[in-house]
């Protein structure tokens, strides 16, 4: 049973190691600050999540998979709602889209 346990915490590992590579790559790839902010909030969020799971799957201690486990809730709850007023604050200061966004939902609209 040991072995197992050891196994699903590698593959998790591996998992969420490979979502936090594809976070890293978004925020130097991606074109402008809200596409950077959408792959490190969803790929890192996911990452860390897996990581933080693996840990309980692998710890032997109930203390240490209930603080694993509460972070991963922490993280759930935390990083969508920061992210959406990070980017709506960047927004309002003037951080314009990349120019081949297709549509911007919070451009003034004109008054009739």
């Amino acid at each position: 049973m040991n072995e197992i346990a050891t196994l699903i915490a590698a593959l998790l590992l591996l998992i969420g190691s490979a979502f936090t590579l594809v976070a890293a790559i978004g925020l130097l790839r991606l074109p402008d600050l809200y596409t950077r902010m959408h792959a490190a909030s969803k790929a890192g969020t996911m990452g860390s999540c897996l990581v933080l799971i693996a840990l309980a799957v692998h710890a032997h201690d109930l203390g240490t998979m209930s603080r694993a486990l509460a972070g991963v809730v922490f993280f759930l709850l935390t990083a969508p709602v920061s992210s959406h007023l990070l980017a709506k604050a960047a927004y309002s200061v003037g951080y314009r889209l990349h120019p081949t966004s297709v549509r911007d939902e919070m451009a003034p609209k004109d008054k009739k």
